[in-house]
């Protein structure tokens, strides 16, 4: 196991080329959110958008969308169909749709979705139905956890970024050890696996990585929010730059946990580890990303 460094993740940065245009750097879609928990699609959206990537539409049920796009107005959104304030099965091929009608580049799927029924076939129908590079988060995780084994995930390149209790539902029983149970969920997802929590652990293949970065002051609702859309925001500019490929997106993931995390730690020394909110992260990300530069 190795450790995440400033030295090593520096020329991982996207470049950003005078001349370029919003086109150059991505289209994200997010795939989130529900009644009761617009914030989680609201926070994963502005954190893509703060990493760099060119434009960000939220897909959501469309009983929530004047809410997402009140609070975020950087952001385009797609209302999609819904029961109760959630996306229903049907709503999957309408996200599809429209991903592939404005060629999207990387897709966010996960945070807010909920737990009703319709809302966790919904995820696993987009799953199967977009061949996009994904990040898979929050309740998508708990909806393949939920579901038929193998998995079906059409994606050629995805991310799982779980946290403790989420990777032990994929695991079908409690963790043990941090660096074996990584090592599990990438075996088993073919994917990267973030395994999130104190000294964050990345995984793809046999490289395993340790994230120095971060502390108590991320230990709050909405924190993985911010850290999703970073790693969907790296993602999407990477993947353009140098091909969607495991390696971008372990790149685009290691530089997301390490300055998640480096967020948190500027934030706790301005506000305390008690004060900060995850919707106050990404204040800190220039400075992050300046100290990460030099």
């Amino acid at each position: 196991m190795k450790t995440l460094n400033a030295a090593l993740l520096r020329p991982l940065l996207p470049a950003r080329r005078k001349g370029s245009h919003k086109g150059d750097f991505g289209r994200v879609l997010v795939a989130a959110g529900s009644r009761g928990m617009t914030g989680a699609a609201v926070l994963a959206a502005r954190a893509a958008l703060k990493a760099g990537a060119g434009l960000v539409t939220v897909a959501c049920p469309e009983s929530e969308r004047k809410i997402i796009a009140c609070a975020l107005p950087e952001a385009m959104t797609f209302g999609a169909k819904c029961a109760g304030g959630a996306f229903t099965p049907a709503a999957a091929a309408q996200v599809a749709a429209f991903a592939r009608s404005q060629k999207i580049d990387a897709l966010l799927l996960g945070p807010g979705l909920g737990a009703s029924r319709g809302a966790r076939a919904f995820a696993l129908k987009l799953l199967a139905a977009l061949d996009l590079p994904v990040v898979v988060d929050a309740d998508a995780l708990n909806a393949l956890a939920a579901g038929p084994r193998p998995f079906r995930i059409k994606a050629p390149v995805a991310v799982f970024t779980p946290h403790p209790g989420e990777a032990a539902r994929l695991l079908g029983g409690k963790i043990s050890g941090r660096p074996a149970a990584a090592a599990a969920l990438a075996a088993l997802t073919g994917g990267v696996a973030v395994l999130k929590g104190p000294g964050t652990l990345l995984c793809l293949g046999r490289r395993l990585w340790k994230n120095p970065t971060g502390g108590p002051a991320l230990a709050k609702g909405g924190s993985g929010d911010v850290l999703a859309g970073l790693l969907t925001g790296l993602l999407a500019q990477n993947g353009l730059a140098r091909g969607f490929t495991p390696k971008t997106a372990l790149d685009s993931a290691a530089l997301a946990v390490y300055l998640h995390g480096r967020c948190g730690d500027l934030a706790e020394k301005k506000l305390t580890a008690r004060c900060v909110l995850a919707g106050e992260l990404l204040a800190f990300l220039p400075a992050a990303i300046r100290s990460l530069e030099r």
